[in-house]
């Protein structure tokens, strides 16, 4: 997968990986949010934006992002459909799901169809860049409200 990478001058000379998003979501407005909330890091890049699942699997084999920030609502296909169409093109891109509700029940199939985080979207401003560091990684999160 196609990584980039970096100066970070406040470390000296060494290169700094940035993670690629794709971010999904059909509310333009939400996207914006998101975009404004990880673009404080010099290490994300966003690579793409897309408004429903037929558009964010495309995009997904266009652009190859590592994490891509998926809402469950979607028009047309359902985020939990759209996430298993995903892992099975790019099983190595990793799902965090940006939901408006807490269901234990939803979260119990985000983690069956292998997505790494869940995240409410009101706790997006404090929640999102931990579970995007967490995806990076490899690791679970989920939002503090699903405990």
């Amino acid at each position: 997968m196609a990584s980039s990478w970096s100066v970070d001058w406040r470390l000296g000379c060494q290169k700094v990986r940035t993670i690629r998003i794709l971010i999904v979501d059909d509310s333009e407005a939400w996207r914006s949010v998101v975009t404004a909330i990880l673009r404080y890091s010099d290490y994300y890049e966003i690579v793409g934006e897309a408004s429903d699942a037929l558009e964010a699997v495309e995009k997904t084999r266009e652009l190859k992002p590592e994490i891509i920030l998926l809402s469950l609502a979607l028009p047309q296909i359902h985020g939990f459909e759209a996430a298993r169409q995903i892992r099975k093109l790019s099983p190595q891109t990793k799902i965090v799901f940006l939901a408006e509700f807490a269901s234990p029940a939803a979260l119990a199939i985000a983690l069956m169809i292998g997505a790494y985080c869940y995240v409410l979207k009101t706790d997006a401003a404090i929640e999102l860049v931990p579970a995007v560091e967490a995806a990076s990684q490899g690791k679970k999160f989920q939002s503090r409200a699903m405990s």
